[in-house]
């Protein structure tokens, strides 16, 4: 049924905790314009045992199937609970929202090899149960079996949001990993993009490992470094960054035994100037990208967590000089509401049997819509 008055268009949900894993962005949007109108949005940190847990099963191969299976559980309790208090938050009743998109805590992302898979836990049956609101999930599996990558995903949510008529464009996301859309004028259905590397994932390591903190706030202690270039040449020249789209990454590649072994070439390498040549190495690998897939762009668009650490838009300024490098608040949705908007979107476009996915992006045979609907408890 079309929205009216009477009817407008429901309310969704949209759940978003990245690689970074700092806590649960939750958003409450209604879609219908132009762009999305947000009634409410929370960020809720995960408690500290159950993120050192998460960030143990996302380093480690050797979680047993129980303790995952906790983790499924109590990661999904927390998302719950999060829905929850944000509708609190805004005074609205579950039975008002429609659906929630829940991206879930991706643990494992290996989209190459000879049985590609993506994990993400945060069981949906039971975020569903504790909500009474039917929920989307598991949208990364369905474009795997259609043949792709299982990411990025936010690309067709991207050419939704942000594409202009007149202005070729990327949207730039930086999460623990970085992935660009490249927008050309006019053309929402030619919108492309993939992962260029790591963003914020090794920046979070480094610091946890150095000084037990759980991000380089503003990139203030990268900018106390010197970027060594040795170091950062031999990190380019890792083969992801040469490989040709579609491609995906995660903090499992980009990860901490990754780095030590490239730091065993320098052991005396100052700590400070290993987070600021991991800085260097996130702008120059999405220069890089934008480079090679978008060489004409007139702006880029950023969003995610990275907008925050000033060392790194410093880096990518200095690497596209006379190009605008604005927040997307500007354009409608703010930094840290971009993912779990585009979740609440993906959730919508499934329950109207909508495509979430595009093809030339993750490499799917098709386009396909994405997850699985759990029914509301």
């Amino acid at each position: 049924m079309a929205a009216t008055d009477d009817h407008p268009e429901p309310l969704f949900i949209g759940l978003m905790s990245g690689t970074s894993m700092d806590g649960i962005d939750a958003v409450l949007v209604r879609f219908g314009g132009a762009m999305p109108r947000l009634l409410g949005h929370l960020h809720s940190p995960w408690p500290t045992p159950l993120r050192h847990a998460l960030r143990a099963a996302a380093d480690s191969t050797a979680t047993g199937i129980d303790r995952l299976c906790e983790l499924d559980n109590l990661t999904a309790e927390r998302f719950a609970r999060t829905s929850l208090d944000l509708l609190h938050q805004c005074d609205i009743n579950p039975t008002e929202v429609a659906a929630i998109g829940s991206h879930g805590q991706t643990l494992r992302h290996k989209p190459d090899g000879e049985t590609p898979f993506t994990l993400q836990i945060g069981n949906p049956s039971l975020i569903a149960e504790r909500c009474g609101i039917a929920v989307v999930a598991d949208f990364r599996r369905r474009d795997m079996a259609a043949g792709g990558q299982g990411a990025p995903l936010v690309p067709a949510f991207h050419a939704a949001m942000f594409t202009a008529p007149d202005e070729e464009r990327v949207v730039l996301n930086l999460g623990g990993i970085a992935n660009i859309t490249h927008l050309p004028a006019g053309a929402p259905q030619k919108a492309s993009g993939f992962d260029t590397g790591p963003a914020n994932t090794l920046l979070d390591y480094w610091i946890r490992h150095c000084r037990d903190a759980d991000m380089d706030r503003d990139g203030t202690w990268a900018a106390t470094g010197s970027v060594h270039r040795p170091l950062l040449e031999a990190m380019l020249a890792d083969p992801y960054f040469s490989l040709a789209p579609p491609k995906s990454t995660g903090p499992d590649y980009f990860s901490p035994s990754w780095l030590r072994g490239h730091l065993g070439a320098s052991p005396t390498l100052g700590e400070a100037d290993v987070q600021a040549t991991l800085t260097a190495l996130s702008a120059e690998s999405i220069r890089s990208g934008i480079a090679a897939c978008a060489p004409d762009c007139r702006r880029i668009i950023v969003c995610g967590g990275g907008w925050h650490n000033k060392t790194l838009l410093r880096e990518l300024a200095r690497r596209h000089p006379g190009l605008p490098i604005e927040s997307s608040e500007r354009f409608g949705i703010a930094t840290d509401q971009v993912e779990a908007t585009a979740f609440a979107w993906l959730a919508r476009q499934t329950l109207n049997h909508l495509p979430g996915n595009i093809p030339r992006v993750t490499g799917a045979r098709r386009p396909a819509v994405l997850g699985g609907i759990y029914p509301a408890g």
